[in-house]
């Protein structure tokens, strides 16, 4: 079975990009090289930090937390990108939301 991973990139503008993947360093070079196969967001945008990177066994565990952190306020993310809660199982942390 494929690992997947799920990421969070800092743009210039100090803003999170999450996202998933199978291969973190390609995913990360397509992104720098804002060609054809770099998200929206990020073009223009670089230079680009990768600040996150967690293995999961599979897909649907990699989108279910991509939808998580999506939902996480920036403060939180930052929590997490600063604790490295990588080892964790993170979608279980708790995280205070409120701040």
């Amino acid at each position: 079975m494929t690992p997947w991973y799920i990421y969070i990139v800092e743009n210039k503008l100090n803003q999170y990009y999450t996202g998933i993947c199978t291969n973190i360093e390609r995913r990360f070079a397509e992104h720098q090289s804002s060609g054809p196969k770099c998200a929206k967001a990020l073009k223009g945008k670089g230079p680009l930090r990768l600040k996150f990177r967690c293995k999961v066994d599979s897909h649907s565990e990699a989108l279910k937390l991509e939808i998580w952190i999506k939902k996480l306020n920036k403060a939180n993310k930052v929590k997490l990108v600063n604790n490295c809660l990588c080892d964790a199982p993170i979608q279980n942390t708790l995280l205070d939301e409120s701040k």
